[in-house]
């Protein structure tokens, strides 16, 4: 069994689509949900799948105890489902091709540090954008640059608020990230 872990910092929309997917396998699994913000609605979804979970500081991220809890779930894939903060050095290099994010558009446009959720819809309507999408792409030590894995478009045709893209682009998000992660296990049999 692959054990997959999970970030998050908010409802976790994306988190809960992706541990629904791997709720029946036989081969992956959501071993851990970590989040950094005690209030964050993807810690009752982990718990309505029995994942267990664990909430963090900031300065807890960034000491080694983060990475110490991750290590003993040994992951095979590291899972940024809607994670804000700057993902640590030391994670990315103990679990080296083995961290992805997702992000709400079409990288490298609107990436970079503040760009996440509305933030990023916003920009793209103002910018007259015909399209948006989603990046999924590994995770290096600046925010959105590391290689991308796979990319969907969206046509913004009728959008006239951020909330609107929004919805668009969170359909792509949970009809492809599962998917996506499941591929990536796959691979690395090969």
């Amino acid at each position: 069994m692959k054990n997959i872990v999970l970030f998050a910092s908010g409802g976790g929309s994306n988190a809960e689509q992706i541990m629904r997917y791997f709720s029946q396998s036989k081969t992956h699994k959501v071993a851990l949900v970590l989040a950094n913000n005690q209030n964050a609605g993807v810690l009752a979804k982990a718990e309505a799948y029995n994942v267990p979970t664990l909430v963090f500081t900031k300065d807890e991220l960034n000491n080694g105890f983060v990475l110490r809890h991750v290590q003993a779930f040994n992951p095979a894939l590291i899972v940024l489902a809607g994670f804000l903060l700057k993902f640590p050095a030391d994670i990315i290099s103990a679990y080296p091709g083995r961290v992805i994010n997702i992000h709400p558009a079409l990288l490298p446009n609107y990436g970079g540090k503040g760009m996440y959720g509305m933030h990023v819809h916003r920009a793209v309507l103002e910018n007259k954008d015909p399209e948006s999408g989603i990046t999924i792409h590994y995770v290096n030590d600046n925010y959105d640059e590391g290689n991308i894995i796979f990319q969907q478009s969206v046509p913004l045709d009728g959008c006239l608020t951020p909330e609107d893209v929004a919805l668009k682009v969170l359909a792509l998000e949970h009809e492809h990230f599962p998917r996506v992660i499941e591929e990536l296990l796959n691979e690395q049999d090969n």
